[in-house]
C-alpha cells in the first residue's frame, strides 16, 4: 500500500468516494444528487475541518481506496452519528480493486491512526445488504442503533 494522509486538496476524491458509497448496489445517484443533499455532501464539503483526517491508498497516481473520519455537530448529524466527539467513518475501495484486502488493510491503518490521536470511538452507517458490513464486523464494529434501512455501528478503541 502507498498511503498518505488526506488534505483539503482531496475533496474532489472524497466527493467521488461518497458517490461510490451511495451507489454501492446500483447507480442510484449522480454528483448533482449528492452535491444537492446537505446531509450527504457534509461528508466531503468541509473536509478537513478541525479534527477530521483520513488516508488514501495512492499507488503512483492510481487511487485504490480512501478512508476518512469526520466529526459532525449534533445539529447536523451524519447517518452513523453517535455524538459530536465520535467521528464518523467513510471508506471506499474503488471498482477494480475490491476483494483484494485493500479496504481491510486501509481500515486497520486508519484505526491505528485514530488510536494514536487518542480517539476513543468511531462510528459508521451501513445499509442493509451491503457486504462491507462483514469488513466492519471483522474490525470490531458493533450495531448500536438503527436509522431507516441502515444500522449505526460503533467501534470502541483502546
Amino acid at each position: 500500500m502507498a498511503l498518505r494522509e488526506l488534505t483539503d486538496h482531496d475533496r474532489p476524491l472524497l466527493r467521488q468516494a461518497t458517490l461510490a458509497n451511495m451507489n454501492w448496489n446500483a447507480s442510484r445517484f449522480t454528483f448533482d444528487d449528492v452535491d444537492g443533499m446537505p446531509d450527504i455532501a457534509h461528508y466531503y464539503t468541509a473536509f478537513p475541518a478541525e479534527r477530521d483526517f483520513g488516508l488514501v491508498d495512492d499507488d503512483a497516481g492510481t487511487v485504490r481506496a480512501v478512508a476518512w473520519l469526520v466529526f459532525l455537530p449534533e445539529d447536523e448529524p451524519g447517518y452513523g452519528f453517535v455524538d459530536a466527539d465520535t467521528p464518523e467513518l467513510s471508506i471506499t475501495t474503488f471498482e477494480g480493486f475490491r476483494g483484494r484486502g485493500i479496504g481491510g488493510a486501509l481500515l486497520a491503518q486508519l484505526i491505528a491512526l485514530a488510536q494514536s490521536r487518542g480517539l476513543e470511538r468511531l462510528s459508521l452507517s451501513v445499509e442493509d445488504g451491503n457486504n462491507a458490513r462483514h469488513l466492519y464486523e471483522r474490525a470490531g464494529f458493533r450495531v448500536v442503533g438503527r436509522n431507516g434501512g441502515s444500522d449505526t455501528m460503533l467501534l470502541k478503541l483502546g
